[in-house]
This record gives structure tokens, sequence and C-alpha cells, in this order.
């Protein structure tokens, strides 16, 4: 996906699924344990490790970054695949239907040294927001789980908006814990 100029540091789109199995969506819930369970483990002290080279040595490594990003990438083919928006299975290394983008930051040029110390007080009105809608894509997908069970198809209304709170949690996410952008995310799904 090409960066536009108005584009965001993090981008995501998900493909939309014609049908979906009704097997495997009725047994999401055990199916994703054990894959939740490696996702965890590996997404703990990332922020705290990001967090401390800016602000004491001013350097964003490559190596970390791309290490960040691709756990990142697999954390949001696990969400999707949670949410049914995708039958397959999170892969590690593929995008499968899942596309998600972050941009490198020039640390010298884009990033404020000590920005990060602040910026998980200052994205408190997203996580009052996403809060909320986490909330009602809950709903979303539990009435999408029964829609899957009855057609084999997610509905596109609640597809769309899955994907766009998945999508503010991302912007979120690179803001506060990825700390690729000093710039604020916006307050939208699109």
């Amino acid at each position: 996906m090409p960066k536009s100029a108005n584009s965001y540091a993090a981008r995501l789109t998900i493909d939309y699924p014609e049908r979906l199995n009704r097997l495997t969506t009725f047994f999401r819930l055990i199916m994703v344990i054990p894959i939740l369970i490696v996702q965890s483990l590996l997404s703990s002290g990332i922020w705290f490790a990001t967090l401390l080279m800016l602000v004491f040595r001013a350097k964003y490594p490559r190596w970390w970054f791309d290490f960040a990003r691709e756990l990142s990438r697999f954390s949001v083919r696990t969400g999707a695949y949670a949410a049914m928006l995708t039958d397959l299975y999170p892969s590690t290394t593929k995008d499968q239907a899942v596309h998600l983008e972050i941009d490198y930051p020039n640390v010298s040029k884009d990033l404020n040294r000590f920005l990060p110390l602040v910026k998980w007080f200052l994205a408190i009105p997203h996580y009052v927001v996403l809060l909320v809608l986490w909330v009602l894509a809950f709903i979303s997908i539990v009435i999408a789980w029964f829609a899957i069970l009855i057609t084999g198809r997610y509905p596109r209304a609640l597809f769309d908006f899955v994907v766009g709170v998945m999508r503010w949690s991302v912007r979120v996410s690179a803001y506060m814990y990825l700390l690729v952008t000093d710039r604020y995310p916006p307050f939208s799904v699109s």
C-alpha cells in the first residue's frame, strides 16, 4: 500500500472474506487460545525497551523496529482471527488477509526524545473512546458469530466497524506503544 502525504504512520487493511467456515467459526474461541498465549509472551517488554532507547540514546535501531513491526503484524493477525475477520490461522510470517504497514521513523527529524515519557498520558482520550468502541465491537463480533454460523458470511457493516476499531487501535499503538510517530492519532475508524 503506497504511503500518501496524509496517511498515518500505521495503516491497516483487512480483506473482506466472501465465505467463512462455519465449523472453525463455531470453535474459534478454543482454537485461538494457543496463539494468544504465544502472542502474550512475545509482546511483554517491547514498549519499555523502546522508551529507554529513545530517551537515553535517541536511537530506534532498525532491527528493533523490524522486530516490533513484525510482532505487531502477528498480533493484528491474531486479533483478526479471534474476531472472525478471517479463517486463516495466524501466520508468524505471511500477511494473509491482514495488511499492516508501519513506517520506520527518522528519530532525529521525526521524534521528540522526551515525548515518549508522556505519550501514555496524552493517549488517555483515545483509551476512553476505544474502550467504548471495543465494547461495541465485541457485541458486533458476537452478532457476526451467529450470522456466520447461519449464513457463512460476516455482515459487511459489522466487518467494516470491527476493522475500523482495530485500525484506530493500531494508530494509537504506533503512537503510544511502538513510539514510531509523534503525530497524534486521529479520532477516526477510517
